[in-house]
């Protein structure tokens, strides 16, 4: 018992400081975004994976497991490589977001177009023809533009109508709206990897889900087997909405969403 209060010394806790509780709460932010970022993916899963195979390094310390110490810590240099190539799309996705700006850019509000989208749309719908519609919102899409025909012509309800008329030479693909203008038509979309979505949705849906995983644009889609119309942002489709419904989404997403009630439609997020 003498050397009771010389241990409680020894292993005392460091004075908190506001400095320290800044590290803190940076550091607890930075965990969470990471945890939000891999949540429901692919890469949550692979996270977990690299988490079992830390566990087995330190229980094969503790029980002198000679052979599997030396067999893991020969792959752990390796490790930082490996996660920048499994991770690749998350990162990008994470940087695009972060470079938004969340804390000081403001939305604009209902684009003026939006009305000749909704009635393109609603005609496409009744007509059960396919389409897919990108509206940019902060995070540019210029190496997507350059993927397709250039445009660069006013939008108009006429325009969207003639260029997803079956059989026409820009049918396939996406068109890119930048404020109110087609930039470009027959662009070519990153598609979304989920396996689960692969399994239920067509190539238009994935396209339209896996755009907005990497930027903060609005895609539009419409069903060329039931005509029914689907919005994706974020990550996350909703499906079979009215144009009412699409009206709502896109106001929501491009005027400050934090003073607008969320839209009806399921979030369906790639798993």
């Amino acid at each position: 018992m003498v050397g009771a209060p010389g241990f409680w010394i020894a292993f005392s806790w460091p004075k908190l400081t506001l400095t320290a509780l800044i590290d803190i709460f940076l550091v607890a932010f930075l965990v969470y975004q990471l945890l939000l970022m891999v949540r429901g993916t692919r890469a949550g899963r692979i996270l977990a994976g690299l988490v079992v195979l830390a566990a087995l390094y330190f229980l094969a310390e503790w029980a002198k497991l000679d052979m599997l110490r030396m067999i893991l810590s020969s792959v752990a240099p390796f490790a930082g490589l490996a996660l920048i190539i499994l991770f690749q799309s998350e990162i990008r996705r994470t940087l695009a977001r972060i470079g938004r700006r969340p804390l000081f850019a403001r939305g604009s509000g209902r684009p003026e177009i939006t009305d000749e989208i909704l009635l393109a749309v609603e005609r496409l719908a009744e007509e059960q023809t396919g389409a897919l519609i990108v509206m940019e919102k902060d995070v540019g899409l210029r190496s997507f533009v350059e993927s397709g025909v250039p445009l660069d012509a006013r939008l108009s309800r006429d325009l969207l109508l003639a260029i997803f008329l079956p059989g026409s030479a820009l049918h396939d693909g996406a068109v890119i709206v930048q404020k109110d203008r087609a930039a470009a038509a027959a662009c070519f979309l990153p598609l979304s990897t989920s396996p689960a979505l692969a399994a239920r949705l067509g190539t238009r849906h994935r396209a339209g889900i896996g755009i907005t995983e990497e930027t903060d644009c609005l895609s539009i889609v419409v069903s060329e087997e039931t005509g029914k119309i689907s919005v994706a942002r974020g990550g996350e489709m909703s499906r079979d909405l009215s144009v009412k419904d699409l009206d709502a989404w896109i106001t929501y997403h491009f005027s400050d969403a934090s003073n607008l009630p969320e839209p009806p439609g399921h979030g369906e997020k790639p798993r």
